[in-house]
C-alpha cells in the first residue's frame, strides 16, 4: 500500500498542464478542458473547475424543436450542459475511461450514454436504426456528431476498435456497442429461439450487423440493456 507525506502526496497526484490542447486528458478517466469559449458536455459531468465558467442546462429548445421531438419520443439519454467563459473545467463520468477524437470533417456515431463532451462547432443529431424500430423495447438510438473539432467518449474499461471491410463484417452485442464510422449503416440480425426467449433476451439472441468499409468500438461490459420484444 503506498504511503505519502501530504506534500509526496501532493505532488504525485497533482494537476500537470500537458499542453496537449482545449481536450486533455488528465488522468485517464478524469477529461481537462482548457476552456475558451463555449463547449458542450454531458449533464453532471463536472467535478472540478477553476476560472470564470457558467454552466448552463441545455434549453428545451436550444437544438430546436426536431431534436426536442426526438428526444421526447426515445427518451434518449443526451443531457447536456453548456460550458461557457475561461478556466480549467474537470469532467468524469462513473470512472470510465476516457478517449478523445479529433474529427477532422468527420462523422461518427456514439451510444448517448458514451458521449461526454464535444466542441461547438462539432453537429449532431439523435439517430435511430429505423429497421429495428418495432423489434427493440425503446427502439435503438444513436448520436451522430459531423464536423471538425473535439470530442471525447467513454467505455467502461479498455475499448476495443474492430475493422469492418467488405469481405469481413462485424456482429456486435447492441450493450457493448459504443460507437462506429459514421458511413456505416448497421442492420440488426436476430437469433430468437424458444431457448434464447427464455430469461434474457439480447445478447447472443440480437446482434447489430456492420457491412461494409469502416470500423466499430465495442467495449468489455454490457452497458444499457435492449431488450426483444416478445410479444
Amino acid at each position: 500500500m503506498s504511503r505519502y507525506s501530504i506534500d509526496e502526496f501532493v505532488n504525485n497526484t497533482g494537476q500537470k498542464d500537458l499542453g496537449q490542447g482545449k481536450f486533455e486528458l488528465e488522468r485517464d478517466r478524469m477529461l481537462e478542458l482548457n476552456l475558451e469559449g463555449r463547449v458542450w458536455t454531458k449533464r453532471g459531468s463536472m467535478v472540478a473547475y477553476l476560472g470564470d465558467v457558467k454552466f448552463t442546462r441545455e434549453g428545451m429548445m436550444e437544438h430546436g424543436l426536431g431534436k426536442m421531438m426526438k428526444k421526447a419520443v426515445t427518451g434518449e439519454g443526451v443531457s447536456l450542459t453548456k460550458a461557457e467563459g475561461t478556466g480549467k473545467v474537470y469532467l468524469a463520468d462513473g470512472g470510465k475511461k476516457i478517449s478523445i477524437l479529433n474529427l477532422k470533417n468527420e462523422a461518427i456515431y456514439v451510444n448517448g450514454n458514451d458521449l461526454l463532451a464535444f466542441e461547438e462547432s462539432i453537429n449532431w443529431d439523435i439517430k435511430m436504426m429505423k429497421k429495428v424500430a418495432g423489434m427493440l423495447a425503446g427502439g435503438l438510438f444513436n448520436v451522430r456528431l459531423e464536423g471538425t473539432g473535439m470530442i471525447a467518449i467513454t467505455t467502461h474499461y479498455d475499448p476495443l476498435t474492430l475493422r469492418v471491410s467488405p469481405d469481413r463484417p462485424v456482429f456486435t452485442d447492441p450493450n457493448a456497442t459504443v460507437a462506429w464510422s459514421g458511413n456505416l449503416a448497421p442492420d440488426i440480425k436476430t437469433d430468437i429461439s424458444l431457448k434464447t426467449l427464455v430469461g434474457r433476451s439480447s445478447g447472443e439472441s440480437l446482434q447489430m450487423a456492420f457491412k461494409g468499409e469502416g470500423f466499430v468500438v465495442i467495449q468489455p461490459y454490457e452497458e444499457i440493456p435492449y431488450a426483444l420484444q416478445t410479444a
